[in-house]
């Protein structure tokens, strides 16, 4: 009987205070006004430099002939053997340019991953996924290596952008949303930096000037 007695008196206190709200103390200030400006910069350029401050490994190119040249360079001085991509369309285009990887169908067992994505955050270096891709919500989170491949068209400067252009495209947001800012890492253990725990321990972004038709 204490417990709501107490409860009561709890709820009973929110509801006077909800009917006297308090007086915002600074009203000239504008919601609407973004907290963050942009810089001078390009947007490619501030990605880059977040980007690659939190390990991430960013590669430029000039249209997707360099794209794929660059990409096959990586596969092989890697040595990697099992690309797991989901992509199959972009994958189909890209034979156009003599790129037909190795692929599998396993996730937990391949070397390496390839996606394509929604957005990427230049303020932060972040890279924005969802539920809609054909990646789903898997493959950029178990591969060992995450590959993204990016158009300038995606560039955007905040978050505030990235969500607006959402709603821009459709009425109702993915069902999940995920905002990857560089390879996985964690600091727990004894305030230690480790690289690679919860996800990829390495993230390259491939960003094509050539804008997807």
């Amino acid at each position: 009987m204490e417990s709501k007695g107490a409860r009561a008196n709890i709820l009973n206190k929110i509801t006077k205070a909800l009917k006297s709200p308090v007086v915002m103390p600074f009203p000239e200030q504008n919601s609407d006004r973004p907290v963050f400006i942009p810089t001078a910069n390009e947007l490619a350029i501030d990605f880059a430099q977040k980007f690659t401050e939190l390990l991430g490994k960013f590669i430029y190119c000039v249209d997707e002939a360099e794209l794929v040249n660059k990409l096959a360079q990586l596969i092989h001085a890697q040595k990697w053997e099992k690309i797991y991509s989901l992509e199959s369309g972009w994958l189909e285009d890209m034979k156009e340019f003599s790129f037909d990887p190795v692929t599998t169908d396993d996730l937990a067992a391949c070397d390496a991953s390839i996606t394509l994505c929604e957005h990427l955050i230049a303020r932060t270096g972040t890279i924005v996924l969802s539920s809609q891709q054909l990646s789903g919500r898997t493959t950029s989170v178990y591969a060992p290596i995450h590959i993204c491949i990016a158009y300038s068209h995606q560039l955007v400067f905040d978050i505030s952008d990235s969500l607006a252009q959402f709603k821009k495209e459709s009425d109702a947001l993915p069902s999940m949303i995920s905002y990857a800012t560089g390879p996985s890492r964690t600091a727990d253990i004894e305030k230690t930096l480790v690289v690679g725990v919860h996800g990829p321990k390495e993230v390259y972004c491939f960003l094509v000037e050539k804008h997807l038709d």
